[in-house]
């Protein structure tokens, strides 16, 4: 099917037709004219007030249910859900029952992804079930495809751990993935040690829990000379030691929620903002919004958790931690987090995501295979049970009005577009 995307405004640097408003033609799935004024005489034509298109996103590090918690998400709903967040490409986490820790469940992902409109690239463990104690058989999981290693969900506690991670994943200039947080001072990591904890009398997560386990990361990364993305930082702090020791061989990311939101939303005790890491002050999150403008964190995550109900609808010390985001992290940082500029979502998005993992950039130019998404900034939606494509409904965002929409994607011959 031929589509025609008319008048909308590129947003791709690498393309000579940045920041230009074009009609763009494809056929087939390849790019076959961009231009003004273009028609075509079959397929789909996709039109919107304040239409933009951009290379298309992807995320590190969400979470699927398959295998062994399908109930929450399998690998088909949560392409679907990523294409209607706009995402072309996830690398999702090793933390599924049987854990990814070698070459057999990386191969499955792979067989059971291959035909979706999302493109699959697996994490495989650091460690053999993820228990920080032994390590998993990297090289063999790197030749069947892993793209990076980390213990996911699981911070790694142990620094010889962590070191020897580096040090065996620089023999195939693999990426090592960990989330900052050393367990033995965050009290569960996900509530912020603050004010708010105070006043509600809840355990909480001091911010130097995090700033520790980061430097050790970096001091490690150093030592080893491999590559490290810390993962899903969230505190002005972590800025600050990032500015001073940021490396060559180091990305950092920030989950779309701590740009969104502050530990104030606690206050009500809804579950759903529940999430680690912990939603931080109000100064935090500025750190981390100027971090992104200034280039010192890269990557911007849907850090996506899906849960069934039964275990959110609970007090809030007994809820289990986590939230939905796929589907609203480009939705969420337009309405909450207007200071990041559209070309650093890009960037953060769609870009850096790619860079960091060594893949192949997609291009916005004829005779390119199209791998593209489509997005208003402008329009208005609500993540609701008409609009949800996940099988979880645990999103701080539920049923509230959201600016910003992804209007769909394309990807090769393949493509989808949100009907709401």
């Amino acid at each position: 099917m031929n589509i025609l995307i008319k008048n909308a405004q590129i947003l791709s640097p690498d393309s000579p037709y940045h920041n230009s408003n074009k009609d763009i033609l494809i056929e087939n799935g390849v790019i076959t004219k961009i231009g003004s004024r273009l028609k075509t005489e079959k397929g789909k034509t996709i039109s919107s007030d304040n239409l933009h298109v951009s290379i298309g996103w992807m995320d590190i590090g969400a979470l699927c249910g398959e295998p062994g918690y399908e109930h929450r998400e399998t690998m088909e709903t949560m392409s679907k859900t990523a294409a209607a967040g706009g995402y072309t490409a996830v690398a999702p986490l090793p933390n599924t029952n049987p854990i990814i820790d070698n070459k057999s469940s990386v191969q499955y992902i792979l067989n059971t992804t291959k035909d979706h409109i999302v493109d699959y690239y697996p994490i495989g463990a650091i460690s053999k079930q993820c228990h920080g104690e032994e390590i998993t058989e990297m090289i063999d999981m790197h030749h069947c495809g892993a793209v990076a290693y980390s213990d996911g969900t699981q911070s790694v506690h142990s620094s010889g751990l962590m070191l020897r991670a580096l040090q065996y994943a620089k023999g195939t200039d693999a990426l090592i993935i960990n989330t900052p947080n050393d367990p033995t001072l965050s009290n569960g990591n996900t509530v912020h040690e603050g004010e708010v904890s105070t006043s509600l009398g809840l355990k909480a997560s001091p911010a130097l829990s995090e700033l520790l386990t980061l430097e050790r990361d970096l001091r490690l990364r150093d030592y080893a000379d491999g590559r490290l993305l810390s993962h899903n930082i969230s505190s002005a702090d972590s800025v600050e030691k990032i500015s001073e020791m940021k490396a060559k061989q180091h990305t950092t990311s920030v989950c779309y929620l701590n740009l969104c939101l502050t530990d104030e939303a606690v206050a009500s005790f809804d579950v759903n903002v529940k999430v680690s890491p912990p939603l931080r002050s109000e100064d935090d999150r500025i750190a981390l919004i100027r971090g992104i403008n200034s280039g010192r964190i890269d990557i911007i995550t849907s850090n996506h958790r899906p849960l069934e109900e039964e275990l959110k609808k609970k007090e809030f010390n007994y809820a289990e931690t986590g939230a939905i985001g796929l589907q609203t992290t480009f939705s969420g940082i337009i309405t909450h987090a207007p200071k990041v500029t559209l070309n650093k979502i890009v960037m953060s998005l769609a870009v850096n995501t790619r860079k960091v993992l060594g893949l192949e950039m997609p291009q916005i130019d004829v005779d390119k295979v199209a791998n593209l998404t489509l997005f208003d900034p402008s329009a208005e939606w609500t993540l609701d049970e008409k609009t949800n494509q996940s099988l979880s409904k645990n999103s701080p965002f539920w049923n509230q009005s959201l600016t910003g929409k992804v209007i769909g994607i394309v990807n090769g011959k393949q493509s989808y577009f949100n009907k709401y």
